[in-house]
């Protein structure tokens, strides 16, 4: 994982990143004096809240690039081409509240009975990726915690943001990471 520091940094980061697309109708240059633990690959989401509501989401949940580069790709992302909102404006930039989540490489959970899953998943540790066929769904981990889901409420969830029935996880060929 990485330290306080670069977090710190990529949260930062995410808002100038944002601000200067506003400004300027581009994408700003990559700083060259970021913290040298942020060219590991990562999985990178960025979140943009209004008014304790969700305003963009979008993110790497596999560690495809450097976090450097994620965190700036996805922020741009989601203030900008998160499809369920309107492009974040120039009015609203300073009502947003910036939130960017480092996620570890996704480690699928293997149990013998559906029922072992509330031994391995952690309220507050743990995002949850659920994957049935095709379908596929992601809740990092704070969603949890922000609307105190139990573990079957995460798990439900997760598999309804799927697409998929919310009992889904039960079935044997649904994977949960």
């Amino acid at each position: 994982m990485i330290s306080d520091r670069a977090g710190e940094y990529l949260v930062i980061l995410a808002k100038e990143t944002i601000k200067y697309y506003l400004e300027n109708g581009k994408t700003m240059v990559k700083p060259t004096d970021y913290p040298i633990e942020l060219d590991e690959n990562l999985g990178v989401f960025v979140t943009l809240n209004k008014n304790n509501n969700l305003r963009g989401c979008i993110g790497y949940a596999e560690p495809v690039k450097p976090a450097i580069d994620a965190a700036m790709e996805v922020a741009l992302s989601a203030a900008f081409n998160d499809p369920r909102f309107p492009e974040v404006s120039v009015k609203e930039f300073e009502d947003l509240d910036f939130e960017v989540t480092i996620l570890t490489k996704p480690e699928l959970i293997e149990v013998a009975h559906y029922q072992q899953y509330f031994d391995e998943i952690e309220i507050g540790r743990d995002g949850l990726i659920i994957q049935k066929g095709y379908a596929r769904g992601l809740l990092l981990p704070q969603v949890a915690v922000e609307n105190a889901f139990t573990i079957e409420d995460f798990l439900d969830h997760t598999c309804m943001k799927a697409g998929i029935s919310a009992d889904s996880w039960m079935d044997e060929s649904c994977d949960v990471f």
